[in-house]
């Protein structure tokens, strides 16, 4: 079996999703996760503005929590699938196990979004801005407690990734080899996702540390949300 196999059953959950048929669905989701990355931006300001975090802060907003390109890169994956026997040969196996679990955490977090914005299209206008007071009722009607404590347990996994297996020589020097192959075949999208990481990466002397700083504060939250906190982003 293909080890790319399950990027196949990754994006038949993407484009299963409904923001892709109803306009006013994505409208509210790109809110949603308007309103996420700036409450990201504020909640871990004093980590996200040291030095070496600045480009691995910037990887988790823009690409690991809804990028705007997503929908090209599903289509570039998509194709990638198609070919599977030659990419297999060329990209190391730690190197697709870690690349899937990014698209993965991706996935996840349109998926748990896109939740919220039809929840919010149901209890207020469609045009209404968002507030705290919104986001956390939402929050805590659809439940999404063991939902969202999943995904920060998938982004733990992976910062343990990046160091064990994305840091070695050979990897890298892999991965420069493909850029001409993924330029001439179209795959610069991927390519740019990846390569992304690699230099979010290189100023941080540990990725899984980073990682571990982030996801101790979004649990914090979570729990304050659960736990009936007035202010629970704050």
């Amino acid at each position: 079996m293909s080890k790319l196999a399950v990027l196949d059953d990754l994006l038949e959950r993407y484009y299963q999703l409904h923001y892709h048929q109803q306009p006013d669905l994505l409208r509210r989701l790109q809110d949603v996760q308007a309103w996420q990355k700036t409450r990201m931006q504020r909640t871990h300001a004093k980590q996200f503005a040291e030095k070496q975090n600045i480009l691995m802060s910037e990887y988790f907003l823009n690409r690991l929590y809804g990028g705007p390109d997503f929908d090209a890169l599903a289509d570039q994956i998509a194709r990638l699938t198609k070919y599977a026997h030659k990419a297999e040969k060329l990209i190391p196996d730690n190197a697709i196990k870690t690349g899937t679990s990014g698209v993965e955490l991706a996935i996840l977090a349109v998926q748990l979004d896109e939740e919220v914005a039809m929840q919010l299209l149901q209890d207020f206008h469609p045009y209404e801005a968002l507030t705290d007071d919104m986001m956390r009722d939402t929050y805590l009607k659809l439940d999404q407690g063991e939902a969202r404590l999943k995904q920060l347990a998938l982004l733990d996994q992976l910062g343990v990734s990046l160091d064990k297996y994305m840091r070695s020589f050979m990897v890298q020097a892999a991965f420069k080899m493909c850029k001409g192959a993924a330029n001439k075949y179209n795959f610069n999208v991927m390519y740019d996702f990846m390569q992304d990481g690699f230099l979010a990466m290189k100023p941080l002397k540990s990725a899984e540390k980073f990682v571990l700083d982030f996801t101790k504060v979004e649990r914090q939250i979570i729990e304050k949300v659960h736990s009936g906190d007035p202010q629970p982003f704050q």
